[in-house]
């Protein structure tokens, strides 16, 4: 399967529905984790959304990958998803959500750095300052949101999130040549659901007892920020480069705040809006693409010239 490799309409629709659905979901997991544990919410969430990939994989009849592939896929399913999710759900009950949004901005960064050492990507200078600038951009943003920052070494589980999503991202793309998008993905979420199983045992009677709001919140989670998001995600990371398509992460707290602005009517200050400009900026500059240069054309030969040549 050739990659386009570009960040076309499409693969800019793609990432725009994952963002805009992830950023749901540290809301929709700070509301379940009173009625569930960090590793019920993340069984859950993995669940519901392999089902919906199930579903999927029957009704477009497509193939697993091939055998081949599946333990390194066994191994990004655990690593990306269910270390992922386990580490973001525990340290949501640990520290700040403003830390842990600085921190998982370095997400981008990360997964230019693994590109680079797995895929032998190499990233242009500006593409290395543009990703600096969005991070000291979003770093802007939270702090002029008011949102807590602090220094606690329970902060490191957001760090393995971050490593773990560079890895997941990077790896998933280069098995993309060979196997469909749609089941590498749902493969990845079997294998996750499955890691995440010990951490779930008590689902069932956590279900029984939890409000039907507090389900709805895992719902929410299984289906938009999992299954849409991941696969937008995915679906734009197959025809772009994993690093360019990070990139697009800085975003999320800019259009966090704006989502706040336009329906809770929360006038951001003048500090989040240049930070804002400044992530928007540097996402600008780091998917910028160097024009190619034009040979010149010299003086055409005569006629007789040519000839005696």
């Amino acid at each position: 399967m050739d990659t386009v490799d570009r960040l076309d309409g499409r693969a800019l629709v793609a990432i725009a529905i994952a963002l805009l659905t992830w950023s749901s979901a540290y809301a929709a997991i700070a509301y379940a984790l009173p009625a569930f544990t960090p590793g019920e919410v993340a069984f859950a969430r993995l669940l519901i959304g392999s089902l919906c990939f199930a579903v999927l994989l029957k009704v477009r009849r497509v193939p697993l990958p091939s055998r081949r592939d599946w333990p390194q896929l066994a191994l990004l399913g655990v690593l990306g998803l269910t270390t992922y999710h386990l580490c973001l759900n525990y340290a949501e009950t640990r520290i700040a959500s403003g830390t842990a949004s600085i921190l998982i901005s370095l997400v981008p960064a990360a997964t230019a750095a693994v590109s680079a050492f797995w895929l032998g990507e190499r990233l242009a200078r500006r593409t290395w300052i543009g990703l600096g600038m969005a991070l000291v951009g979003t770093v802007l943003v939270v702090l002029a949101s008011g949102q807590r920052v602090q220094v606690d070494p329970r902060a490191l589980l957001v760090l393995v999130c971050v490593i773990v999503s560079a890895i997941y991202f990077v790896g998933q793309k280069a098995l993309f040549a060979r196997n469909s998008m749609l089941g590498v993905t749902a493969f990845t979420f079997f294998a996750g659901t499955l890691g995440a199983l010990p951490f779930g045992w008590q689902l069932p009677q956590a279900l029984a007892t939890a409000s039907w709001p507090h389900i709805g919140a895992l719902l929410w989670l299984g289906i938009a920020p999992t299954f849409v998001g991941y696969l937008a995600w995915n679906m734009a990371v197959e025809r772009a480069s994993a690093s360019r398509v990070s990139s697009f992460i800085y975003l999320s707290p800019p259009i966090a705040l704006l989502i706040g602005w336009l329906w809770l009517h929360e006038v951001p200050n003048a500090l989040i809006l240049l930070g804002g400009a400044i992530t928007v900026g540097g996402v600008v500059l780091a998917n910028a693409r160097r024009r190619p240069v034009v040979a010149p054309i010299g003086p055409v030969a005569p006629v007789e010239a040519r000839e005696r040549c």
